[in-house]
Parts: structure tokens; C-alpha cells; sequence
């Protein structure tokens, strides 16, 4: 006798997660130049995973689109903490879409929400000590809980990794599940059998969940996750048919079971969208495709978990994970497992981690000592600091320090004690170790907060760690010659990024040349506010002199600098600073500095800044990377507009004698077309820049263009300007709807595109055509609208879309 139907469930587990990436002092992700055309990782992999699976496509047989759907509600997911803390601030949108995915799931799923917890920062368990268990379990929900307003059913683990001291703690704190590999199964029986099974990947039954019964008499419910259908969807095309995918997990059914069966799948949640291109596409088809069969039903893991308590139970494979086949050694040694640089070893992690542990160790001392000096409970302390790096707030630092401190401690100490806790988990981020070589960006990312941890150590402790820790690095070997060990990688790719009250000072001043408002400037997660500041122009000089006081919003420690720079054109800047410069002196630097300044005697400018600032001088290169490539982008964009107008006045002047050459067959000298087809691509440029789409303008660009055989020179940067303009210009009809000449405007826009040969991004226009497809549906139109309607049909045409 077949199974009944309505107890058979498929869900598709998403685990959504980046490494923190961002300056452990300036708590942003600088430019990454290798997610170019994106500014950073997590905007590329945001913009080509996490916002498409929030309005995914589901196309008709035509490959028009016939809906858009929001993935997030109807699967199961979670989202590192340090990846949503970005996206919130960062991809607003994409942030509150999945936010709204847990509460739609809510009403899929029988009250269960499809979110689950994750531990903080993606530490490995297992080879964590026991304070920095709690603490990341503590931080996961706590973090949860303020974004999904609601308490974690389940829990992620960091590479699934697990061990019953960890399956303890989650219990401890009211974690109802978690989610494993199969091969992390070790036995299973049926609850009230005496006799265990040993079981291994191939033969655990991953339809069931189990029960695993713990020492302290607590419980935890494993589901471990079907593994052959999870490798196809990561590694071997699964996602190349959505139709197959999701008869794949129809297939694993088993039909003459009569019991409750799951068939569950987890990967990478980046699978689907960023490591395959449309895979949030195949997935959004999986879905629909099952909701409409009548084999099973979409389900998640707490719905299941209510629907069907375990009635098995099972033994888990100690110290193991979902990505290395010899347990957790792939973050501690050489095992084997890497991801496949020929010829490179691992030697590296185990020296690695020794290094990060005697460091740990050696701030914990100083963590107690130091701690609880100032701090009623040390480790409640440590606990609760989530509220406070949740949202830096005065209330809430306050409220932190009310419940925690001594009444007379210092709140800048009990900061950087707290920073230097944080930063101390921060650097065993799971990346660190994952990939081939430890100058890696994901490894120096971790030593560069073990650099933050030595710096607020030697401030909380006074004792200086780093030799040491450098010491223990040089027995980690490098696989790339000019680092050596990693006492080179620490060297060259660390300390350069090293922060203080000072250089935040040095940036500042250096900055405020190009600043039109610099008297109250946020320099990342330091406020700057001036006692004095001047700034006098001459032509393409500028002499800027003040005295600022630089804060930091984590910490609270402060300085006041006296600076002055002078700007001599291009990307010639001098600037000095001074930490210790009486207001007296300062005043008489300024009346002789601007005097000498006004009077064109750049050469006194400079003497004077040596004389009461010394010989040490800062320029353009000690800024901050963003606003150092921001500076010189503005000044080679000065220097572009110089050049542009030059050939512009070529165009104008020398267009009759090229038509006359042109018309007598003469023919046209090169560089007369190089000029030609640099004016027509910077027309074609402010034409897409324009808050209004010019139709004639491209119409004439595109003929001449075709007339002296001329090509667009960036295609990609054209093709992204043109799809802002129609997204620009659809905002507008969404407002406007009476507007028929706007609509019509924007449809002849699309023709000239192919002449262009541009391919824009439609992906945000495609959302919002559907959002005004959606509100107009349920709205009466009168025969005056007709007109509208119309163009608007075939602007949905040209965009691809069809709702249906």
C-alpha cells in the first residue's frame, strides 16, 4: 500500500553566509578590486545571489517572465549575523525582503518561521574552548532575535562542524535543532530500542529526523540532509533544469514507506545565483513546480519538526563537518582538503591556529585581570556586548555599562576590553583556514583582527604580544615567495592597515582639502568635530589649517590634532600634523602661513610647516583606500573634462572638412575618427546620465555612429548607465500614470539599444514593471486608458515581462 501523500515533505535549506570582511578598525569593507565591477565582495555576490533570490523569475514556455517570487519564504535559510549587519546598512532592500520572507514563511508553515540562527561569526566548534562556544551561540540568537523579532527554533553550525559539547550548550539555550551532514551520523535506533545501527552516508535514512539524547539529560533533533541530491545541486548542474531539480526530490521518496518522510537538501546558499548564474531562477521553478504536485508539499524544519517528532534517535561522528572528509582537520592542519591550487601545501594551518590560540589565551588573561577591575561579571559582560554591537548608541552603551560596570570605571577602558573579546572571536572566522595559502585575503582578514586584538591588549594591559605572535607565524610557511611565512603576510598585508586616533587625524586633515563641508566629517566609524578650521583658495591651491578632535564611535577614545596641508594641483598634497601644538603657537602658524599663502610664497608655506610641525610630512597616499581612489577618480575626472572639451572643439571646428572629405571619398585620417568617436560616446554617456531620456539626441548619436563606422568604446558601463535611465524613467511612469508620451518615450528607447548593441541590466526595472502590473490588475480601466495600457503592455514587452 502506497504512502499517504500529505506526510510527505521536501525542504530545500539555504545556509546564506560571507566572511566579515571589514577593517578592524574602521568596521567597513575597503575596495576589493577582484569583485570588480562591484566595490566589494558581498556587493557582487549580493547583486548576483542574495537580491535575485528575493524576486526571482519564473518564466512561460516563451522564457518571458510570468512571475516574481520571493525564494526566501519558501524555503529553509540563515543568514550569518556579520553578513545581515552589512546588508542592513548596505543592500536595504534585499535586507528587509528577507526579513518579510520569515514572516511569509510564518503563514506557509503552520507559525514556523523558515529562519534559522546561525553561531555569530562562523567559529568551528569543536576546536573552540567553551567561553567562546557560548558566547557565539549567545551572540547568533541574540542577533536573531533582533531582526527576525522572534526566538531561533534551529541553529546553523559553522561547517556543520558539531560535538556534543556544542549539541550541549545549543540545548542550554532552548536550540530545538540543527542540521548536519549524513556522514555525520555515526549509529541510529528507534526510541525504546537498546541496540544501536552504525550507519555512515550511504545508509542513515536522511528522511527522518532524530532525537539525540545528551549526557546532561537534555535533547537535540539532528536532520541530516540528503547528500547525493545536495552535490548535485553545488557541483554537478542540477540547477541547469528546474523541472529536473525538482524531480530529483521527488524521486527520493520512497513509496512503499508508510511513515513521515523528508526529503531535505542544504548547500551553500551563493549556489544558487552567485556560483551558478540563474540558479535562483531553477530554484524559484523547483518550487512552484512542487507546490503544484500532488506528490508532496513544501515544508521547513519546524513545521516537520511539530508535524512528526523524532521517533528515532542517533549518535553523532564526533569532531566532523560537511566540509572536510577528516573531521574539523582542515581548519587546524594539513589534510588534504583544500580548493585545488596544484603544487600548494597547507603547512600553514595548524602554526596558524597555534599562534591565534596562544594569542586568545594571552589576551583572556588579560580579559580577567583586567576586566574584573572595572566589570561586575567578566563573562556576562562579554555576553551582553551583543546589544551594544547590534547598535553603537549612546542608550545603549549606557544601559551596558549601568548593568555591567563599577560605577567609577572608565567607559573607554571597559570598550576596548570588550573590542578586544570581539575581535578575539573575529579571528577565528572559519575562512581563515579554508582555502590554499595563508596570505589569502579570507587568512589576512583574520589576522588583521589578531593585529586589533595585540593593539587593544597592549592598551588595556600595557604588554606588547605582537613579537611573540609574529615569532609563532614565521613557523607557518607560505606557498608565495615574497611573503615566506606568515610572519611576511603579517608584515606586508597587515600592519599596513593598522589604525590609530593619529592616522584617522592624518586622514582627516588631508581629506578636508576636497571637502566642501569638512567642519563635522564622519571618517567610517570615527566623528571629527573642529575647534578652528580655515581653508583659502588661490586658483588650483588650497591651504587648509585647523585643530580637530577625532572619536572613536566603538570605544569612545579621543585626541585633538593641529594640522595644516597644503594642495599645490593634481595629486600634489603636503599635510603635517601635531598632537601636542598650544592654541597660542597654532595661532600665530596661521596669521604667518596664511599670510605667506596669500601673498603666493608656496615655498614659506613649506618652511613653515616644517618649522612648526617637523619634518615629517603626510600626502594623498596615507588617506584611507576608498577615499583615496575617491580623490584621484575626482582629479582624473578634472583632468578628463579638460581633455573632452579639447576634443570637443576639434568635433565642432573640424565636422564640415571631415563631411567634405567623406563626400569626395577622401579618406578620413584616424585620428580625426578617434576624436569622433570619443565626443559621440561621451554624448551617449550624459544622455543615459540625464534625469530625462533624450530620444532625438540618441537617434542622431546612433547615425553618426553608423555614418563613420565608430564603435562604443565601454560597452558594460554604457549598457549599466542605460538600464539606471530606464529604471529612472519607469519610477516616474509608476507615479505619472496618465503620462502616455512618457511610456511611448521609453518604448522607442529600447530599438535604439540593439543599434547600440547595449545589453542593460533590467533586473530592478523588470521588479517594478511587475509591482505596477500587480496594483493595476485590481483596478478598473476606463476607455481613456486604453493608450496607456497599451504602450505599457509593450513596454512590458520589450522588458520581458508578461504577469499573468
Amino acid at each position: 500500500m502506497p504512502g499517504n501523500a500529505a506526510n510527505r515533505y521536501v525542504c530545500i535549506h539555504g545556509h546564506f553566509y560571507q566572511p566579515p570582511r571589514e577593517n578592524a578598525w574602521l568596521e567597513v569593507i575597503e575596495l576589493q578590486d577582484s569583485a570588480h565591477p562591484y566595490h566589494d565582495w558581498n556587493e557582487r555576490i549580493t547583486a548576483e545571489c542574495y537580491e535575485p533570490n528575493a524576486t526571482s523569475r519564473i518564466l512561460d514556455d516563451g522564457g518571458v517572465i510570468k512571475n516574481i517570487v520571493n525564494n526566501y519564504s519558501r524555503i529553509s535559510f540563515n543568514f550569518g549575523p556579520t553578513l545581515l549587519s552589512w546588508m542592513e546598512a548596505y543592500a536595504p532592500e534585499t535586507y528587509a525582503a528577507i526579513l518579510e520572507a520569515d514572516r511569509a514563511s510564518m503563514r506557509n508553515f503552520g507559525g514556523h518561521g523558515s529562519a534559522i540562527a546561525q553561531v555569530y561569526n562562523h567559529m568551528i566548534m569543536p576546536l573552540a574552548n567553551r567561553a567562546d562556544k557560548e558566547t557565539q551561540i549567545r551572540w547568533g540568537i541574540r542577533d536573531f532575535e533582533s531582526r527576525f523579532k522572534r526566538k531561533p527554533e534551529g541553529m546553523w553550525l559553522a561547517e556543520t562542524a558539531v560535538d556534543t559539547e556544542t549539541l550541549e550548550m545549543l540545548a542550554a539555550q532552548d536550540i530545538n535543532f540543527t542540521i548536519l551532514a549524513p556522514r555525520q551520523a555515526k549509529a541510529v535506533r528507534k526510541t525504546g530500542a537498546s541496540e544501536w545501527h552504525e550507519v555512515n552516508d550511504r545508509t542513515v535514512n536522511t528522511t527522518k529526523a532524530y532525537r539525540c539524547n545528551l549526557p546532561s539529560g537534555k535533547s537535540m533533533v539532528l536532520f541530516f540532509y540528503e547528500g547525493d541530491i545536495s552535490q548535485g545541486i553545488a557541483f554537478n548542474g542540477l540547477l541547469n533544469d528546474g523541472k529536473g531539480f525538482a524531480e530529483r526530490l521527488l524521486a527520493n521518496l520512497d513509496e512503499s514507506d508508510l511513515e513521515p518522510q523528508l526529503v531535505h537538501v542544504a548547500t551553500d546558499g551563493e549556489t544558487y545565483g552567485h556560483h551558478h548564474k540563474h540558479g535562483e531562477m531553477a530554484l524559484a521553478f523547483c518550487l512552484d513546480y512542487i507546490e503544484k504536485d500532488t506528490r508532496a508539499r513544501l515544508t521547513n524544519y519546524a513545521q516537520f519538526l511539530e508535524l512528526n517528532p523524532p521517533e528515532d534517535e542517533a549518535q553523532i561522528q564526533e569532531n566532523s563537518s560537511w566540509s572536510c572528509v577528516h573531521g574539523v582537520e582542515r581548519w587546524r592542519d594539513n589534510c588534504g582538503c583544500n580548493s585545488g591550487k596544484p603544487g600548494w601545501h597547507q603547512q600553514w594551518r595548524k602554526p596558524l591556529r597555534e599562534a591565534l590560540d596562544w594569542l586568545r589565551d594571552a589576551a583572556l588573561t588579560i580579559f580577567e585581570q583586567e576586566g574584573s577591575k572595572v566589570l561586575r561579571n567578566v563573562w556576562a559582560a562579554r555576553n551582553d556586548y551583543i546589544n551594544v554591537v547590534l547598535k553603537r548608541s549612546e542608550e545603549n552603551v549606557k544601559r551596558f555599562l549601568k548593568d555591567h560596570a563599577h560605577s567609577e570605571a572608565s567607559a573607554n577602558r571597559i570598550l576596548r576590553i570588550m573590542e578586544m573579546q570581539r575581535h578575539a572571536m573575529l579571528m577565528y572566522t572559519s575562512c581563515g583556514w579554508f582555502f590554499d595559502e595563508i596570505s589569502g585575503i579570507e587568512t589576512a582578514q583574520v589576522l588583521q583582527y589578531a593585529c586589533r586584538v595585540i593593539q587593544l591588549a597592549n592598551q588595556i594591559g600595557d604588554v606588547d604580544l605582537e613579537p611573540e605572535f609574529i615569532r609563532l607565524l614565521e613557523q607557518a610557511p607560505s606557498n608565495v615567495a615574497h611573503y615566506q611565512t606568515g610572519g611576511g603576510v603579517y608584515a606586508k598585508a597587515v600592519l599596513p592597515a593598522r589604525t590609530n586616533l593619529q592616522r584617522v587625524g592624518i586622514h582627516y586633515a588631508v581629506a578636508s582639502v576636497f571637502e566642501d563641508e569638512p567642519e563635522s566629517l564622519l571618517v567610517f566609524n570615527y566623528s571629527t568635530s573642529n575647534e578652528s578650521f580655515i581653508k583659502k583658495e588661490a586658483g588650483e591651491q588650497k591651504l587648509v589649517l585647523g585643530i580637530t578632535k577625532v572619536k572613536s564611535l566603538v570605544t569612545r577614545s579621543e585626541k585633538k590634532f593641529a594640522f595644516a596641508v597644503i594642495y599645490l594641483g593634481k595629486h600634489n598634497i603636503i599635510g603635517n600634523i601635531s598632537l601636542d601644538m598650544e592654541p597660542d603657537k597654532f595661532a600665530g602658524m596661521q596669521f604667518r602661513m596664511v599670510k605667506a599663502f596669500e601673498e603666493g610664497r608656496l615655498g614659506d608655506i613649506i618652511g613653515l610647516m616644517q618649522m612648526y610641525f617637523g619634518p615629517e610630512k603626510y600626502t594623498i597616499w596615507h588617506l584611507f583606500q576608498d577615499e583615496k581612489r575617491k580623490i584621484l577618480d575626482m582629479i582624473a575626472q578634472e583632468s578628463m573634462a579638460e581633455l573632452e572639451n579639447s576634443l570637443r572643439k576639434s568635433y565642432n571646428q573640424d565636422y564640415p572638412l571631415i563631411n567634405a572629405l567623406a563626400n569626395n571619398t577622401i579618406p578620413i585620417p584616424t585620428t580625426y575618427k578617434t576624436v569622433f568617436e570619443y565626443v559621440l560616446n561621451a554624448d551617449l554617456k550624459k544622455t543615459f546620465e540625464s534625469d530625462k531620456i533624450n530620444i532625438k539626441e540618441m537617434e542622431r548619436i546612433v547615425a553618426e555612429l553608423a555614418r563613420w563606422n565608430l564603435k562604443i568604446e565601454d560597452p558594460g558601463k554604457l549598457a549599466r548607465l542605460a538600464g539606471e535611465s530606464i529604471y529612472r524613467e519607469l519610477n516616474r511612469i509608476g507615479a505619472e500614470r496618465e503620462n502616455v508620451k512618457r511610456i511611448q518615450r521609453l518604448n522607442r528607447m529600447f530599438p535604439l539599444l540593439e543599434k547600440f548593441n547595449l545589453d542593460p541590466n533590467l533586473h530592478k526595472s523588470q521588479n517594478l514593471y511587475f509591482e505596477i502590473s500587480m496594483e493595476n490588475k485590481h483596478k478598473d480601466k476606463a476607455a481613456a486608458d486604453e493608450a496607456w495600457t497599451e504602450q505599457f503592455n509593450l513596454l512590458g514587452t520589450n522588458l520581458g515581462v508578461k504577469v499573468e
